[in-house]
């Protein structure tokens, strides 16, 4: 049951005033945090019920519940771990941390406060930073490595103060008054813990002002004004047992306890010691019990008692050999983790920054992924009806002898053709742009390429009364290892787009031979216009994305503005790049040089495959029936049989009853896709395992399912073209 907004808020309230009350009235503060607890169990809303325990867990901390503070805290980690709350883990973490170093497993408070600090840091939370970093100060104090001390009570007292925390602030100071006072720095300890008390009686913080007047009495001390020092003691105590703070108590017995030595009063200092030593057995405080047997050694040996000093010697010994040396060596032992202490402040930020690449990286994948889900859908609701009507034109073409229905089968014809290649042009685009598209070269007769290209630009050059002429070294060779599919684009766009700029004149197309090295050529391409040519300031504008050179509301052209784009990112694919001269009003010259592997040995691809074809069997799996009628009557002229299955469970059940010479398998289809037929057909026992199977879809995103590209023979697009799939299923069958 989920927690209504209400019960949320009062919740909320309940701790945030239990946590605003802890500096007067602890009290208080637990009684808000267990109605706070009763109410989130009460609700199952695990990340209050986190918080609830993280709270009471602090509170029962102070007042030397020691083993209930660390079961609430170990629950809490359970909660904040399920919520993947990495706030809510060092929270927790920072209390067992207190509980650790106050009691006697300074070690393993060290490392929990050093976890704490690089979570707080993560979150610029210097809140907690500042009281991760006065703990982490005290547990170097206790080990006597003063500099690192100073360092982190340093970093306590900035963080505190970006946050304007008056209360954390004057803690660190306090703290660090001692560590002055240590080293005889007298007047620098006195002004900062005058500092601290002053703070405290700004911000009502009872308790803290406590540690601070503790603080000023052990200042006094040095400075022999005894009874100002015996006066803060005694304050300190009233405040602590008022408040319930035993660790402050403990401390403020042993200090009397020593103040009374110093100025002779041995029975006070008897007394008071003793009361600091059971104090602390009886809560553990492990710290403040060996000092205590130490100050009653040093007692006992001022009244000449050997054989009660030598018992109080005894004890201190003991407690400080198992304690002080046995963390010593798990401290040495854990020494790498302080090392990393010296340089917590630039790991901090190398993991602030590695967060940020992190969390670019994962927007990046994301936007990635919608982009790649959109270009699927998209590629396939679009490029699927137009297949139809491509592959129809293309089938009544040849059949009409009217001459009207010519010209507008041809018109239709070059309408589709010119939508397609609008639909492809961002779809390439898109596939570029994402850097996952490599060249897939192979042995291609060159010089017939180029004169392909030129014969299908030519006829829309000469319907502008444009010359469009090729010109090629006879040092170029006839043929080339290359991306054909690619090099048509490169030199489509760039020729179309000639076109287009062009109103009279010419447009020539150069190939220039340049060097050869390693059973290769270095080739310049040039194309050359005479158009309107483009203004110096658009030059590097019209290689972006969706650029064009005027607004589209004035613009005589056409077209999406990512032919150029396509242009720039192909040739990067080869190590190359394009360039630009253009004079405006007068024309363009683009240009760009690629290296072309020669072939060892060149063999024309036998182009007459249909009798290899005649008599197969082809199963076709396909959702559209239109499509499926056209492919059908494609395959019954190249004496082809075929069966039709509907959906990928179909063709599924299909393929187990009888073998087929080749399967052409859709993408998207109901109740079973392409990708898990095809899987299913090559993994399940069936007479088709071996049996070669194209994907013949309108989804170019297809070959990059990596998991299930590997089950097909081929990738075939829609809208159709029928040379293609014509030799890539006689090839198969070679």
């Amino acid at each position: 049951m989920n927690p209504n907004p209400e019960y949320r808020e009062r919740v909320k309230s309940l701790l945030e005033e239990a946590y605003a009350s802890r500096v007067n009235n602890l009290k208080h503060s637990i009684d808000l945090a267990e109605q706070a607890l009763f109410t989130s169990r009460e609700f199952n809303d695990s990340a209050l019920i986190g918080q609830s325990l993280n709270q009471l867990a602090l509170y029962f901390m102070i007042v030397g519940e020691h083993e209930k503070a660390t079961n609430m805290s170990r629950e809490a980690i359970k909660y904040f771990e399920e919520l993947n709350d990495e706030k809510g883990i060092a929270n927790a973490k920072y209390n067992i941390a207190g509980i650790y170093y106050k009691t006697d497993n300074y070690h393993l408070g060290l490392i929990y406060l050093m976890e704490c600090i690089q979570t707080y840091q993560k979150f610029n939370d210097y809140h907690n930073i500042s009281r991760a970093e006065k703990s982490l100060g005290t547990i170097y104090e206790y080990f006597g490595d003063t500099n690192n001390a100073i360092k982190a009570y340093e970093n306590a007292i900035a963080a505190a103060a970006k946050v304007g925390d008056l209360n954390l602030e004057s803690n660190a100071y306090n703290n660090l008054s001692g560590v002055f006072l240590k080293q005889g720095k007298i007047h620098k300890a006195l002004d900062l813990i005058e500092r601290s008390i002053s703070m405290k009686k700004q911000t009502g913080d009872i308790r803290g002002s406590a540690f601070a007047i503790y603080g000023r009495g052990k200042v006094r001390t040095r400075m022999v004004r005894y009874l100002d020092a015996e006066k803060d003691f005694l304050e300190a105590i009233s405040i602590h047992k008022e408040m319930g703070e035993r660790l402050g108590l403990g401390m403020a017995y042993h200090k009397l306890g020593g103040l009374y030595t110093e100025m002779g009063l041995l029975t006070k200092a008897k007394e008071t010691a003793q009361l600091g030593l059971d104090f602390s057995k009886e809560y553990n405080i492990v710290f403040i019990k060996f000092k205590c047997d130490y100050l009653l050694y040093r007692i006992n040996k001022l009244e000449n008692n050997a054989e009660k000093a030598l018992k109080s010697l005894e004890g201190y010994l003991r407690q400080k050999e198992t304690v002080i040396n046995t963390q010593t060596l798990k401290v040495i032992e854990n020494y790498d983790i302080i090392l990393q202490m010296k340089t917590l402040e630039q790991e901090a930020q190398m993991q602030r920054e590695k967060a940020e690449i992190i969390e670019k990286k994962n927007r990046a994948e994301e936007t990635a992924r919608v982009r790649q889900e959109f270009l699927s859908t998209m590629s396939h609701e679009i490029r699927t009806p137009l297949n139809a009507v491509t592959t129809i034109v293309s089938m009544l073409s040849g059949k009409s002898s009217d001459e009207e229905d010519k010209q507008l089968l041809d018109t239709l014809k070059f309408a589709s053709n010119n939508l397609l290649r609008i639909i492809n042009d961002i779809l390439d685009f898109t596939k570029l742009d994402s850097g996952k598209e490599f060249l897939e070269t192979r042995e291609t007769n060159f010089k017939e390429l180029m004169e392909n290209i030129w014969r299908t630009y030519d006829p829309l050059a000469r319907d502008k009364n444009i010359v469009l002429s090729l010109k090629m070294d006879s040092e170029v060779g006839k043929s080339y290892i290359l991306d054909e599919t690619r090099m048509m684009q490169v030199m489509g766009n760039l020729i179309s787009n000639a076109i287009k700029f062009t109103d009279s004149g010419r447009i020539g197309i150069e190939i220039q031979k340049t060097g050869s090295a390693n059973n290769a050529d270095r080739l310049l391409f040039t194309i050359s216009d005479t158009g309107e040519g483009i203004p110096q300031e658009d030059i590097e504008r019209i290689f972006e994305s969706f650029s064009q050179t005027k607004p589209v509301t004035t613009r005589k052209q056409g077209g999406t503005g990512l032919g150029l784009a396509i242009v720039k990112k192909i040739l990067e694919m080869h190590g190359s790049d394009i360039r630009v001269e253009s004079t405006f009003g007068k024309g363009s010259v683009f240009s760009f040089e690629l290296t072309l592997g020669k072939p060892i040995s060149y063999n024309t691809t036998p182009s007459d495959y249909s009798d290899k074809l005649k008599d197969k069997i082809a199963l076709v799996a396909e959702d559209n029936d239109i499509n499926a009628l056209l492919v059908r009557k494609l395959l019954s002229k190249w004496g082809v049989a075929s069966e039709h299955a509907t959906n990928g469970r179909n063709a599924v059940e299909m393929a187990k009853q009888k073998p087929y010479d080749f399967i052409l398998m859709d993408i998207h289809m109901p109740e079973m896709n392409g990708f898990d037929a095809t899987m299913n057909i090559r993994t399940i026992e069936n007479p088709n395992i071996q049996t070669p199977i194209f994907a013949l879809t309108a989804d170019i995103t297809a070959p990059g399912q990596e998991k299930y590209s590997s089950y097909f023979n081929g990738f075939l697009w829609k809208p159709l073209q029928i040379e293609k799939l014509f030799e890539a299923l006689a090839k198969v069958l070679v």
